[in-house]
């Protein structure tokens, strides 16, 4: 499964402040009625727990070693957040909400179009009617020029981490390969581990003609978390869109 390693650096490498961005473009999206909230692939917590200021949310995630630290982090945080593991393909266990979330361009790691429509379907059985449905993905300018090439590498005092980014398979998609070298005792060295993520994007007119079959409706397309128009060159679509 994906994120295994990744999980225990995740915090570590995010920048902590577009989680605030997240919380106010969701704050900015949605009528001060609507409380129930579910955050699909929601990672190790952070912005659910932001939002649980101002809403009764819900976090979900494929990766258990996530919500490990999500749940960790929560009850330190001293909120009271169910996290339950999901794909967000089968929220089939979940009720209704008035406000689903799905952002971190996790939507991106969805293999297809097909794909793409059943998480759409999913979103919309579960959105209470007159709910919004909000998630980011990575433009086609992010995924075709920016990535291609992309190199990184993080090291702390008894691990290190390398990232690097190549072309993928599919227009529009990339190929993450990272690789975790974490001291072991046992051996008087260090383990070797690889994960290799995978993403696909594609052209906002994809993604809205897939939530309009759905049966969404005022939809609508930013970037900048919801502070400007989409420009050639954003590296990330907001969609806001209605059941």
């Amino acid at each position: 499964m994906i994120y295994n390693s990744f999980a225990r650096v995740y915090s570590e490498l995010m920048d902590d402040s577009l989680y605030s961005k997240w919380a106010k473009y969701v704050e900015n999206q949605v009528s001060p009625d609507n409380k129930s909230l579910l955050d699909v692939a929601c990672g190790t917590g952070d912005l659910t727990i932001l939002l649980a200021d101002k809403y009764q949310v819900t976090g979900t995630d494929l990766s258990k070693e996530m919500l490990k630290i999500a749940d960790e982090k929560a009850t330190k945080a001293h909120k009271a957040i169910a996290f339950e593991q999901s794909n967000m393909m089968d929220l089939y266990d979940f009720k209704s909400f008035d406000v689903i979330t799905c952002f971190d361009d996790s939507i991106c790691y969805l293999r297809d179009e097909d794909e793409l429509a059943v998480a759409f379907n999913q979103a919309y059985q579960h959105l209470n009617n007159g709910g919004k449905y909000l998630f980011d993905a990575h433009s086609l300018y992010q995924m075709d020029e920016v990535f291609p090439g992309y190199m990184f590498n993080h090291r702390t005092e008894d691990s290190a981490f390398m990232w690097n980014s190549f072309e993928g398979e599919y227009p529009h998609s990339i190929e993450h390969e990272l690789t975790f070298f974490n001291w072991n005792d046992d051996i008087k060295g260090y383990s070797v581990n690889t994960e290799l993520h995978k993403e696909r994007t594609y052209p906002i007119e994809t993604f809205k003609m897939i939530l309009e079959d759905i049966g969404f409706k005022n939809i609508s397309i930013s970037a900048d978390f919801g502070e400007s128009d989409v420009q050639n060159d954003s590296t990330r679509w907001f969609f806001s869109a209605e059941k």
